[in-house]
């Protein structure tokens, strides 16, 4: 089977990510998405460890009121030891599911700053990424640089066409400390 690996802290799941999943169940890129809640992400100082498990019973819950998603939110990463690093699930996936081939479903501004991250070689080439557009990068000019950045490689870079929806988690944290109502952007 094909399976997206979608990935993140989810600090919280909203209609932004919804876009996201809705666009690869209705377009059939996958046979199943896994949604995956990072308890810490290596690259963020922003989110506690403590919290993962919060986030991903968040996650359980906002994925039963949507039940036209081909959806399975995955716990692994709430079992793997720190820091947890997207090669370190990758492979974990596929120890476990060596009949299936994954692919990484990240945004535009994670494609941009791909060459931070452990291992990013193995992740295009192992892998791939199926990449979704977010508001001030160009997608085709990113996927370019890196393509001509590393000639010898064969990266596997799909960019989609899902409708670029402009929430971010970061601004419905802010507009909640607040005071503010955000129940319309919440999943």
């Amino acid at each position: 089977m094909r399976i997206a690996v979608y990935a993140g802290s989810f600090n919280p799941l909203h209609i932004g990510h919804l876009a996201i999943m809705r666009y690869l169940t209705e377009e059939r890129c996958f046979d199943n998405i896994y949604l995956i809640v990072s308890p810490k992400n290596p690259l963020k100082s922003s989110i506690s460890e403590k919290t993962g498990k919060q986030r991903y019973e968040e996650a359980k819950k906002a994925i039963t009121r949507h039940k036209e998603l081909n959806v399975t939110v995955d716990p692994i990463e709430l079992t793997m030891p720190a820091p947890h690093y997207t090669i370190n699930t990758l492979d974990a996936l596929k120890k476990r599911e060596p009949e299936n081939d994954f692919t990484l479903i990240i945004g535009a501004d994670n494609l941009y700053e791909i060459t931070k991250w452990k291992d990013f070689d193995r992740i295009l080439t192992e892998y791939g990424v199926c990449v979704y557009p977010r508001k001030g990068y160009d997608l085709q000019q990113i996927k370019n640089r890196l393509l001509k950045d590393n000639p010898r490689k064969k990266y596997k870079i799909k960019i989609i066409t899902a409708t670029l929806t402009n929430i971010s988690s970061t601004e419905i944290n802010e507009k909640l400390s607040r005071g503010e109502d955000v129940t319309g952007w919440l999943m």
